[in-house]
């Protein structure tokens, strides 16, 4: 049972295994059992993985509490792990070191990830909402669809439960996989400009943004993803095979996002449109 549980049982799983007060007594005066939280002990020897930590707060606040918001996040490789964990249960048991939550609706929203209960990723990101601003809401959701925790379904789910989101994601586009590529996105709309197809394939290719009826790929040039001579090589050989197949490239760096470049992009749409 402790191996299932990152190395942890509780009291109440002691007793139902057949063990007597005495015996649990007994075993934390020989070190066999040592106590973490009131009521759940290490088996052993204590392990001091992010894991085990997360395991032993959730089952310090009940059986049916789960893991949630910062550190539900880090469950699904969302964050780093939080300093203090976070647990939300239908009855809020408050524990030193632990950040306790109440819900009455818990039922439903839970999922068991590395043998942790935890929120699901669309009442984790629900719960967290409020802690984060519109573009920081935006990169969360945009990160969970790239590591599949988000396939449509649970995304118009999603969208449903959280009505900030639906003007902030268009659930018919392919994920964005960077802030700039979110910038981008924000300033088209901004601009009141067309919206591009993005993150699509084009001749074999992925492009970040394509008009395809008006024959012209955007491509966001971030620091991390286009600096050095390599990356400038391949850049151009790509606009070059495009231009094969008769679509121009312009490139935008996050500084380009800028009302002139809105004017001359819409204006280079409007020409090709009338080609």
């Amino acid at each position: 049972m402790a191996d299932r549980q990152h190395g942890h049982v509780t009291r109440e799983q002691l007793l139902a295994l057949g063990l007597s007060a005495r015996a649990i007594a007994a075993r934390i005066r020989a070190g066999k059992l040592i106590r973490v939280h009131a009521g759940v002990y290490a088996v052993g020897a204590p392990r001091r993985t992010a894991l085990a930590k997360a395991a032993a707060a959730v089952l310090a606040c009940g059986p049916e509490a789960a893991l949630s918001r910062e550190s539900a996040l880090a469950l699904w490789g969302l964050r780093t792990w939080p300093a203090t964990h976070e647990v939300t249960a239908p009855t809020e048991k408050r524990r030193p070191g632990i950040t306790s939550h109440r819900s009455e609706t818990l039922a439903g929203d839970t999922r068991i990830r590395h043998g942790i209960r935890t929120t699901n990723p669309v009442r984790t990101i629900i719960d967290i909402a409020p802690r984060r601003t519109d573009r920081q809401l935006v990169r969360l959701v945009q990160d969970a669809r790239l590591k599949k925790h988000l396939n449509a379904t649970q995304l118009q789910r999603l969208l449903l439960r959280c009505p900030r989101l639906q003007p902030l994601i268009d659930p018919t586009q392919n994920p964005t996989r960077s802030k700039l590529e979110d910038d981008f996105v924000a300033w088209i709309k901004k601009h009141k400009l067309p919206m591009p197809r993005i993150n699509t394939k084009l001749n074999g290719k992925e492009v970040d943004a394509l008009y395809e009826a008006e024959r012209l790929i955007v491509e966001l040039d971030g620091w991390p993803y286009h600096s050095g001579r390599v990356a400038f090589a391949s850049d151009h050989q790509r606009d070059s095979d495009h231009r094969t197949f008769g679509f121009d490239t312009v490139r935008y760096t996050g500084e380009q996002l800028t009302d002139v470049e809105a004017a001359n992009l819409r204006r280079r749409l409007s020409r090709s449109s009338a080609c």
